[in-house]
């Protein structure tokens, strides 16, 4: 589908997010737009909503292990968890290493099997670097809704900026 299509199945998890909205397409297709908009809506009806790209979650998750860090891993780890709602903005971005395919599969599969709402925005090469237990929660028709953007154009400026 394009961004229409797409815009209409976001709108729709906005108001009723059940199970979890997978968003796939490549670059400046809007899937940020569109996640950012269903967090939105969830914070004007007052729900706890965590919005974070894969890669800045990790870091932050990997802070909370320095002997200065005034946050503590467990809680930081348990509110990404217990999120109302969890947006995790371009899955397949991050550094691939054990512990963060750990770490995301803990994270995951805790809403996974909570049935939590999180919307997930991707690109459709990336989810080959996903650890595949990942990947097969990711296709799981009952739970999962998956968006592929694939008709929708880069949005984005693709003009040298004017002075």
């Amino acid at each position: 589908p394009g961004v229409q299509e797409a815009f209409e199945v976001a709108q729709a998890y906005a108001y009723n997010p059940d199970g979890w909205l997978v968003l796939i397409g490549r670059n400046g297709c809007g899937k940020t737009h569109l996640a950012a908009a269903i967090a939105n809506q969830h914070l004007v009806q007052g729900s706890l909503v965590l919005f974070a790209t894969v890669p800045d979650l990790l870091d932050h998750l990997r802070a909370t292990f320095a002997p200065t860090s005034p946050v503590v891993y467990d809680q930081l780890f348990s509110s990404m968890r217990e999120a109302e709602l969890l947006v995790l903005d371009d899955l397949g971005s991050e550094q691939n290493s054990p512990w963060a395919s750990e770490k995301l599969f803990q994270l995951l599969n805790y809403r996974y099997n909570s049935r939590f709402p999180t919307v997930i925005t991707t690109n459709s090469m990336r989810l080959q670097t996903v650890d595949e237990r990942i990947r097969s929660r990711l296709m799981d028709r009952s739970l999962v809704i998956e968006v592929t953007m694939d008709r929708a154009q880069d949005y984005r400026p693709h003009n040298p900026r004017r002075e």
